[in-house]
């Protein structure tokens, strides 16, 4: 009885400690977005298709950034959990939501390292690499890419 008590303890202690340490990096990273994000408040990303006054543009070049974020294993047990009763898996979406602006902060820092100040037709892919094994018996935390590309401008 008592090895089954310290058995579950330890168990419980060692998913509340993927738990915090998940959280805290996850949190950690947000801040860093947010940071960096208000360091290149200067450049306009859109999803225009066409250049607005193009006869402007001395220099127009794709740009591209990209990403693999995953989540902890504890958050995807808690997802799978989630997935039994329905509803909205906030995992899931915070993995998205870091993934896609960590894709366009890259995409900005190629078109900053140009000389870039604008950048169009701002567009994203992503891709669940879980899925890419073949094997969806595997037991292993969910990781997505996310890709970001788009048209750098440079003005005359």
């Amino acid at each position: 009885m008592i090895d089954l008590l310290i058995g579950l303890g330890a168990t419980v202690f060692f998913v509340g400690l993927g738990f915090g340490i998940g959280g805290f990096r996850e949190r950690a990273h947000f801040k860093s977005l947010d940071q960096r994000e208000a360091a290149n408040s200067d450049v306009t990303v859109n999803n225009l298709k066409t250049i607005p006054s193009g006869e402007s543009v001395r220099y127009a070049q794709m740009v591209s950034g990209n990403t693999v974020v995953a989540t902890d294993y504890f958050k995807t047990f808690a997802m799978g959990l989630r997935s039994l009763v329905g509803g909205e898996m906030r995992s899931a979406q915070t993995l998205m939501i870091r993934a896609r602006r960590e894709a366009l902060l890259r995409m900005i820092d190629e078109a900053r390292a140009m000389g870039a100040t604008e950048v169009y037709n701002v567009r994203f892919a992503f891709c669940n690499i879980g899925q890419m094994s073949g094997n969806r018996n595997q037991n292993f935390a969910i990781s997505v890419e996310m890709y970001a590309y788009g048209t750098a401008v440079i003005r005359k």
